[in-house]
């Protein structure tokens, strides 16, 4: 086992710089200097590509002595097994869970495209039927959770929805509040700067109970859709063989930052919750998910492999 603390520890990430993902990394990074596992910060390696792949692959192939942790959303970990046929990397035997970060809601938006009398998840389905041509809703990613939450509602009313797949939530919203797109499932924090510029309306969230970052709006339960109802967190994991100790020390130190009040902070301006807890709650946590989406992914018919 290599010696604790670490001098340098990097956190790397499969997102852009300023995404919610690289918004962990930072914050939480900052705020490990000095602990029993890290003398230094965390850098941050943003390797992004292939929908959040790279990064995994960086961090399985890395030596496992605590020196790169992966900070990755749940999808590429539980959803993507089962619409990769083939993944190059096992979530369950590459790699040690370490802790969660932080958990974010969905929502869903509208443009103006959609008349301001649409002011529900019902008005919303009502006006898809009534105008099919332009019955569409972007998401961050083809096979991200988003997606299908828009697919369910499809099926779930039997209105035909035509998804729209883009490249993370920044050009997804640009079109939104262009009025080239009708409406977007994305994390609603990303909505939270154009929707409180009054350039869109957000109709629902998807987390069990409000946002408390816009009370004002009901969850999809609420509006009698409780099937859409998730939350998506995010999570650091180590290399496989990375040393207990090492796996302890680094949760020890993530969930002492979360509870500082600059992260809590930081992070809510981006719609993000802090989560922290043990790294069994976590791996508990996974085994039950990748239950949960593959019944899901069937139904939705998606495969990310063409």
């Amino acid at each position: 086992t290599g010696g604790l603390p670490l001098e340098q520890v990097k956190f790397v990430c499969g997102f852009p710089a300023g995404g919610t993902a690289d918004i962990n990394c930072r914050r939480i990074g900052e705020k490990i200097t000095g602990s029993s596992y890290s003398r230094n910060g965390a850098m941050v390696d943003n390797k992004t590509g292939a929908g959040g792949r790279i990064a995994v692959d960086t961090v399985k192939a890395a030596t496992p002595d605590g020196s790169s942790l992966l900070l990755t959303p749940y999808s590429m970990m539980v959803i993507y097994p089962h619409t990769y046929r083939t993944l190059s990397y096992d979530p369950f035997k590459d790699f040690a869970p370490v802790a969660m970060a932080s958990v974010l809601s969905f929502g869903l938006a509208v443009g103006p495209m959609v008349p301001a009398t649409v002011k529900t998840v019902k008005d919303f389905v009502a006006w898809c039927k009534a105008n099919p041509d332009r019955a569409d809703y972007a998401s961050p990613a083809a096979g991200s959770s988003p997606h299908f939450l828009g697919a369910q509602l499809s099926l779930n009313t039997g209105v035909a929805m035509q998804h729209v797949p883009y490249r993370g939530s920044v050009p997804g919203i640009a079109d939104l509040i262009g009025g080239q797109i009708a409406s977007m499932f994305t994390p609603h924090g990303d909505f939270l700067a154009n929707y409180r510029g009054g350039k869109l309306r957000i109709l629902a969230i998807s987390g069990k109970a409000r946002s408390a970052f816009t009370p004002e709006i009901p969850t999809f339960t609420e509006q009698g859709f409780p099937e859409l109802t998730i939350e998506e967190w995010f999570g650091f994991y180590a290399p496989a063989k990375t040393p207990a100790n090492v796996v302890a020390a680094a949760n020890a130190a993530i969930n002492v930052a979360l509870k500082d009040k600059s992260v809590i902070e930081g992070m809510g301006m981006q719609g993000l919750t802090p989560v922290g807890g043990s790294s069994e709650d976590m791996a508990k946590e996974m085994r039950r998910l990748h239950q949960y989406w593959g019944p899901i992914v069937k139904r939705v018919g998606f495969t990310a492999d063409s």
